[in-house]
């Protein structure tokens, strides 16, 4: 009995350090797939910040360097199905002139497509297109920037109740001054938000037609365009919505080609 106990005792032994080593390996394969996984996102990340930097450039845009967040896990798998669930793109303290003398500014656009469809042979060629089902940005312009581009010196823009409205200072005389308050109707047309105003009040305005003449001409010249400047990915203004912060605009576009294969 003593000997029939002496064999079988070294081979269970054996078998839990087997599977202890079994456990083990697992383990640290599971590490490593993790941490190539999360390598190799960060290193499209990069790659995509770059190309993303250089479009800007090409539109003689600037910003601070995008910042890239591939969403999802695991990485690889979207890799290898060539479809990818979201990537956000964020442009920090962007800038992009009008082409008629402004410069519209937004301390951050942040941008998301999403169903984005890179082929993996078209990304390991180089031959192809990253193509995104849908992008949408949203940014935020200062109402100072909307206040200059009325060319109307002391203009004010503000947000109240969910509405902007605009304050200004009309002159009648060189001692007589009328404070004037109206509602912005904001529209966008032909790629540019047209802001006119109405429901125009005066403080002490006195009854005179020729003092109302002027004061509905002043309004009139109240109105203005802003042309809205060339965007990254084809985006183009769906939505402008005041916040006190300032002008909260989305944009958004459709099948729109991100980069080349590379990205």
């Amino acid at each position: 009995m003593a000997e029939v106990h002496g064999t079988e005792r070294p081979r269970r032994r054996r078998g839990r350090t087997a599977l202890v080593v079994v456990v083990v390996l697992l383990v640290l394969l599971g590490v490593g797939v993790a941490l190539l996984d999360r390598f190799s996102n960060s290193y499209a990340e990069d790659v995509i910040a770059d190309k993303v930097a250089a479009e800007v450039a090409k539109q003689n845009a600037t910003s601070s360097r995008p910042e890239v967040t591939i969403a999802g896990v695991p990485f690889l798998t979207q890799v290898l199905a060539g479809e990818y669930q979201e990537i956000k793109i964020k442009l920090p303290d962007f800038a992009a002139p009008t082409g008629t003398g402004e410069t519209v500014r937004m301390d951050l656009l942040d941008i998301s497509a999403t169903d984005v469809k890179a082929p993996l042979n078209a990304l390991r060629s180089g031959q192809g297109e990253v193509v995104a089902g849908a992008v949408t940005g949203v940014g935020t312009i200062d109402y100072s920037l909307l206040a200059d581009a009325t060319g109307q010196e002391g203009m004010t823009l503000t947000e109240k109740d969910g509405k902007v409205v605009g304050s200004a200072v009309l002159s009648i005389t060189r001692t007589q001054k009328i404070e004037l308050e109206g509602v912005a109707d904001l529209k966008v047309a032909d790629g540019k938000v047209q802001v006119r105003f109405s429901d125009v009040t005066a403080k002490d305005l006195p009854n005179n037609p020729l003092i109302q003449g002027q004061v509905n001409n002043f309004v009139k010249q109240m109105a203005f365009e802003l042309a809205v400047p060339e965007l990254p990915m084809n985006l183009v203004i769906r939505e402008l919505q005041p916040l006190p912060e300032g002008l909260k605009v989305t944009f958004g576009a459709t099948d729109v080609t991100l980069a080349a294969a590379g990205v």
